[in-house]
């Protein structure tokens, strides 16, 4: 065997090897990745969270004389890369939620895809409502309004139709998430939920922790779980698992306030 074809024998095996390893480390990387994405995301939404709040608040305080006979109430706190309207933003949501409580039944499931509110006309630029967190599964993801392909393939996302996450009785909050994504992590923990497990939605304004009542597996034409009920602040999971027949089930978590 002549040294030309040595070589060529060398550089094909090395890059075989080298394709072998992107491989294997290309979903626990790219994994890795999209948590620290979701994670900065999240430390975001909570440095606005906590700029626009103490804003609010010190709007309310009066004003108090320093000794230098000039008046301050600022916060040394740093500005939000955003301004958030989160009284207007808190109004429209509840206004949606109420606009739903006798409409359940006639939204068609195509309107899952869209978004339930403008949110830049609330000052909101990045598209995020806020995040969803359950500690038992480790998972922590920011929440896009309109359960579309495009915001499912980098958090969870509100499905248009269903209340929108406010701490406010007579709702049912559906957000979904992707299982099997390539690359990422979604909702394919949520099988390992069980009754009793916290989940927290936080938005602007409010941190909201429901309690798992119960888990099931629905077909995709079922829908009836996504329906308000009276009297109850609700929360429900979804995501997509195999019927074991090349289709899809749905994986629900229903949660209570």
């Amino acid at each position: 065997m002549n040294k030309h074809l040595k070589r060529a024998l060398f550089t094909i095996a090395s890059l075989m090897l080298a394709a072998g390893l992107v491989l294997v480390l290309y979903q626990p990387v790219s994994v890795e990745i999209g948590k620290q994405e979701a994670n900065s995301i999240i430390e975001e939404f909570d440095r606005t969270f906590d700029s626009v709040n103490k804003e609010n608040k010190n709007k309310k305080k009066k004003t108090e004389k320093t000794e230098s006979g000039s008046y301050s109430s600022a916060s040394n706190a740093s500005q939000p890369k955003m301004k958030v309207d989160v009284k207007a933003l808190r109004r429209a949501s509840e206004k949606y939620n109420k606009s739903l409580i006798n409409n359940q039944g006639t939204v068609d499931t195509s309107d899952y895809t869209k978004a339930a509110l403008k949110l830049s006309d609330y000052g909101v630029t990045n598209g995020v409502y806020g995040y969803i967190s359950a500690p038992t599964i480790g998972m922590a993801l920011p929440v896009y309004l309109g359960a579309n392909n495009s915001l499912m393939s980098i958090g969870a996302a509100h499905m248009s139709g269903t209340s929108l996450p406010v701490d406010m009785k007579d709702t049912n909050c559906c957000i979904a998430g992707h299982t099997g994504y390539r690359g990422r992590v979604f909702f394919d923990n949520l099988r390992r939920m069980s009754i009793g497990d916290k989940v927290t939605v936080k938005n602007y304004w409010q941190s909201i922790t429901y309690t798992v009542k119960d888990t099931k597996v629905i077909s995709d034409k079922q829908s009836k779980d996504f329906y308000i009920k009276e009297g109850k602040t609700l929360l429900t999971l979804m995501t997509c698992v195999s019927d074991g027949k090349g289709g899809f089930d749905r994986f629900i978590v229903i949660c209570e306030k």
